[in-house]
């Protein structure tokens, strides 16, 4: 076993995928507006994070699980995603993603990009229906950063070898803890306490500042 040499943190919606997910679920809903507007304005952190998620859930309350095989084709990765990853991979770094989205599409993803560590939000299915609930912890801006410190240490890593990858109002406490935050085409409250930005939607931008 090779030595960990670092580990990046990445957001998903909007960051490694060009898409929000529950924007997605909303619309297969009806109500695709409704949901968007709250998650633009959590993003921009207009809203308690954790208040519109439930807020959000709530309105997809009887929608079929099998929703998200439908849902999946219609998430694409960022450009330069999959190169990032493998050139992150061959460096010796390990790679985690932290969403505010859900394990049904996230491990998904983590799979098929075999990344090494997840941690998203669990929605409540009674009867093959969503019920409009979230089960167990949401993932807050604070989990994201305990994440981060935990795989951290878990790896012996100091969190200057860290990464932190995100677009969101949720993810600006992992961004400021990772030894590289970087603002991915970020909102503004996040562009302006990040240290480093990426204005453009391509991935390898990250080697970019790493390679400094």
């Amino acid at each position: 076993m090779r030595q960990v040499k670092g580990l990046l943190l990445m957001d998903v919606d909007s960051t490694l995928i060009q898409e929000e997910g529950i924007d997605l679920l909303g619309a297969r809903a009806g109500l695709g507006q409704q949901v968007a507007e709250i998650t633009e304005a959590a993003m921009r952190g207009d809203l308690d994070f954790e208040a519109a998620l439930r807020q959000r859930v709530a309105l997809l309350k009887g929608l079929p699980q099998t929703i998200f095989e439908d849902i999946y084709p219609d998430l694409h990765l960022t450009p330069g995603a999959r190169e990032m990853i493998a050139e992150l991979k061959e460096r010796g770094f390990k790679i985690g993603l932290v969403s505010g989205g859900f394990h049904e599409t996230v491990d998904r993803l983590a799979e098929e990009l075999n990344l090494d560590y997840v941690k998203a939000n669990r929605l409540e299915v009674k009867e093959g229906l969503l019920t409009g609930r979230l089960l167990g912890d949401i993932v807050t801006k604070e989990v994201k950063k305990a994440m981060l410190e935990k795989w951290a240490q878990e790896n012996e890593l100091d969190l200057s070898q860290t990464v932190a990858v995100g677009d969101g109002a949720n993810d600006l406490l992992m961004i400021q803890a990772a030894g590289v935050g970087i603002a991915f085409n970020a909102k503004p409250v996040v562009r302006e306490q990040a240290s480093y930005q990426i204005d453009v939607p391509d991935l390898t931008q990250v080697l970019t500042i790493l390679d400094r």
